[in-house]
């Protein structure tokens, strides 16, 4: 058997133990780190940043979007608690690559390999009682080299804490020196998503019917959109979706709509990304576009994750309707 399945049938097995474990009494002493922390006496010192390293491990097998949040998790983590970060690898390489966001980071195996120990820290929530956990975790292994995990699906629910971090990343890394746009920089160029596919696999389900919203919505948010617009250059409307033309018939109607439907996914997320004004779904895939996009961006006010204060981000409630403006 290979390394790599070796690594994988230890990862399933683990995930399944955290799994079970998660909401029980005896979660925490699952953890090697949870049991360094009981038995130190190094509560009490100050966390030192050239100690620690942190890295938040994209959840294997999810979809980019929801990767995408375990590994912003983080780098948030790791600047909120004030340590380096250490940078895990998306599933998919080529995925990896297009985002660039490990050009010219420490990574866990290089950090191994100059003798750091990795530590799985456990899944915690945002309240002051299980981060302060977590800080006396770190604590106790202080004088030691160490790199912290956190678990695959660690939450952060304002992603939007990292912006700036992850826009430097972004454009600077060096794949963006082969990106390809179908855009003319002479328009002004909307891109619209509309989440269908996966949520179309079993609509009655709950945990896909919370994300779907209707064309009539996106149609709403469209028109308000146009209305609230201001510029001199022609417009021009890029539909991102999956299915058939005939299933937006709505759209139809819309000058210079082009369709983007056979686009592929990473096409797709560069085009979200360089809008001049960008309309998400409930989607992870296409709200991480909008964390990196200098544009307007127009969401749904009631979202899992949060979003700036700020006038580049304009909520649509339920109807379509603008509520910050």
């Amino acid at each position: 058997m290979s390394k790599w399945s070796i690594e994988k049938i230890k990862r399933r097995i683990w995930m399944r133990l955290e799994g079970k474990m998660r909401n029980t009494p005896y979660y925490y002493y699952i953890y090697r780190a949870f049991w360094n922390y009981k038995f130190s006496s190094k509560k009490d010192v100050l966390l030192k940043e050239e100690d620690f390293f942190l890295t938040g491990i994209p959840s294997p097998g999810a979809g980019i979007g929801h990767q995408m949040a375990n590994w912003i998790s983080g780098l948030w983590w790791a600047k909120s608690f004030e340590v380096n970060y250490a940078y895990s690898a998306f599933s998919n390489s080529t995925w990896d690559s297009f985002l660039g966001f490990g050009h010219n980071q420490e990574t866990v195996e290089s950090l191994k390999n100059k003798g750091y120990k990795a530590r799985r820290i456990p899944n915690f929530d945002e309240n002051d009682s299980e981060i302060e956990l977590i800080k006396n975790i770190l604590k106790s292994y202080s004088g030691k080299k160490v790199v912290f995990l956190c678990e695959y699906n660690q939450f952060y629910m304002n992603q939007y804490g990292v912006i700036e971090d992850i826009k430097e990343m972004f454009y600077n890394a060096p794949a963006r020196e082969k990106d390809q746009l179908v855009y003319d920089s002479n328009n002004f160029n909307i891109a619209i998503h509309v989440r269908r596919g996966d949520i179309m696999l079993d609509p009655s389900h709950p945990n896909l019917a919370m994300r779907y919203i209707a064309n009539d919505y996106f149609e709403k948010v469209l028109d308000n959109t146009l209305k609230e617009l201001k510029t001199d250059k022609p417009i021009h409307i890029y539909f991102f979706s999956q299915g058939k033309e005939s299933d937006f018939g709505e759209f139809a109607k819309y000058n210079n709509l082009h369709w983007c439907l056979d686009m592929n996914a990473q096409q797709s997320f560069l085009h979200m990304v360089y809008a001049d004004a960008l309309i998400i779904s409930k989607s992870s895939f296409s709200y991480k576009p909008a964390l990196l996009n200098n544009g307007i961006k127009v969401c749904p006010e009631k979202f899992w994750h949060g979003y700036p204060d700020d006038a580049s981000w304009i909520l649509a409630d339920n109807n379509g309707d603008f509520v910050n403006q």
